[in-house]
């Protein structure tokens, strides 16, 4: 799927609303010209002129396959606390700010990530994350691609993902990459 290229929709989908996290239902047929096509999800500009979010679950409506595997990296048998974080990790890395084409943990959004083994075998997940803008409404979006990425991990039994803006995010906790990548450098 290459960036701009209009894709007729296959089926009926709901997305989010960017920047307001609202539902929308987009039915089968309409046109789309996708934006940002990263980490198994989809920015795509309605013919209206909105733009949405279309999660990595409903690739299929863009004619693309639906992503099955859970992430490499950690397998059952090794699921010690840091390796677990490790590819956490990783996952955070292929969660995308829908309106800007790079990860939140290079834009500095990721305050917080540990992982502590559970009773009874596996791991529990707290993660805490902040938004480029106090008022964007796709926190709620951004937390369930987090959770649910996450909890698809091999040893992982229990994910905490929280909202914080404690400190206020700004351009300077970004990483020198994503400034490079966004033009800043």
């Amino acid at each position: 799927m290459k960036p701009n290229e209009q894709i007729t929709l296959r089926r009926d989908c709901v997305a989010a609303q960017i920047p307001s996290g609202q539902k929308v239902m987009l039915p089968a047929g309409a046109q789309v010209r996708v934006t940002q096509s990263l980490g198994g999800t989809y920015t795509v500009m309605t013919n209206n002129g909105y733009l949405v979010r279309i999660a990595s679950k409903d690739a299929d409506a863009l004619g693309q396959e639906t992503p099955t595997a859970s992430p490499a990296g950690v397998s059952a048998a090794a699921e010690r606390p840091a390796d677990v974080e490790r590819v956490v990790w990783d996952q955070l890395r292929t969660c995308f700010d829908p309106e800007i084409p790079v990860n939140i943990v290079d834009l500095g959004l990721v305050y917080h990530c540990q992982v502590t083994p559970v009773p009874g075998g596996g791991n529990r997940v707290e993660v805490k994350f902040t938004l480029t803008a106090p008022g964007c409404g796709m926190g709620a979006v951004l937390q369930a691609d987090i959770e649910s990425k996450i909890l698809n991990m091999p040893g992982v039994e229990d994910v905490d993902v929280e909202v914080v803006f404690d400190p206020p995010w700004n351009q300077d906790m970004m990483s020198e990459a994503a400034k490079l990548e966004l033009g800043m450098l």
